[in-house]
Parts: C-alpha cells; structure tokens; sequence
C-alpha cells in the first residue's frame, strides 16, 4: 500500500515538474516576441 502511495507521488512530481518546464519554455517565448516587436518598431 505505502508502495503504491510513493509510486502516486513520484508519478505526479514528473507530471508537475514536465508542465513547469513547458511553462518556463512558453514565457520565454513570449518574453522574445515582445523584444523582436520592439525591435520592429524601432527600425
């Protein structure tokens, strides 16, 4: 039972971790359209 409740546990901290790491990847992505959009109206 207490196996199984880890397991659970080791499963969701990938999950969590896996989403927090598309996050981090897409707030990036918008950060350097915002300069490249910037960088358009300036030249």
């Amino acid at each position: 039972m207490i196996r199984r409740i880890a397991m659970a546990a080791a499963i969701g901290s990938l999950a969590l971790s896996a989403a927090a790491c598309n996050t981090v990847k897409g707030a990036g992505q918008d950060i350097e359209s915002v300069g490249e959009a910037g960088e358009d109206a300036i030249n």
